[in-house]
């Protein structure tokens, strides 16, 4: 798992990794700022409301309006750039394949409609997971101790399925992954700690995916050939 990670991350730098990234980050901040734009659009109509509030009230009501735009976004921008860049995971997985497992059979893409099918699957599971978390940080703390369970459990099975899949029928993958479940706990529980890492957690969806793409590759039998990241 350990040599994984090692081998994911430094791959991060090279240069088909960063163009993936800097893809990613453009459409993520442009969606971003159209959320923006909506809020304070939607923001500006419910002030209008204040006419009918004391003086003290507006105030109040206008700071949290604001702290909840911004701290909204914050929350979006994994799961937001996460979506965006399932746009151009395949093309991650084949340089990872290429570069460390030249003699095996390449993957299968999973094709735009598939890949967004995931993307949007996985998109709604994260946001109600995190949800749930956010709701339960006011109860002793609670949503700090259960973060990083819950988004191990959720992200080690969705970004190991994305892996699998180009290799292994739906069947197939739930079957490796029940039988190696603990295994990609632990890989997991590395990917939300990638996330707990703030401007680091914009690379989370590229890590994630060269991350897992070895590990499905060592629980096939398969070990990388080259290790040498130019």
């Amino acid at each position: 798992m350990i040599s994984s990670a090692s081998l994911a991350f430094s791959q991060l730098f090279t240069q088909p990794f960063r163009s993936v990234l800097w893809k990613t980050l453009g459409i993520t901040l442009l969606l971003l700022a159209l959320i923006w734009a909506l809020s304070q659009a939607g923001l500006a109509h419910l002030l209008t409301l204040e006419d009918f509030l004391p003086g003290w009230a507006e105030t109040v009501a206008s700071i949290i309006a604001g702290l909840s735009v911004v701290f909204g976004l914050w929350f979006l921008i994994v799961p937001v750039s996460a979506v965006v860049a399932s746009l151009f995971l395949d093309d991650i997985s084949e340089v990872v394949e290429h570069t460390h497992y030249p003699m095996d059979t390449p993957g299968r893409s999973l094709g735009m409609g598939e890949a967004m099918i995931q993307a949007l699957r996985f998109l709604g599971v994260v946001l109600l997971v995190n949800i749930v978390v956010l709701m339960m940080v006011p109860l002793l703390g609670l949503g700090f101790i259960i973060f990083f369970p819950a988004n191990g459990y959720l992200l080690g099975r969705e970004y190991f399925e994305q892996a699998a899949l180009r290799f292994r029928s739906p069947a197939e993958v739930k079957e490796l992954r029940a039988k190696h479940g603990a295994k990609i706990f632990l890989c997991g529980l590395v990917i939300a700690g990638f996330i707990a890492v703030p401007i680091l957690n914009l690379l989370t969806p590229l890590f994630a995916t060269a991350f897992m793409v070895h590990v499905h590759k060592r629980l096939s039998g398969s070990r990388p050939i080259n290790t040498d990241i130019e």
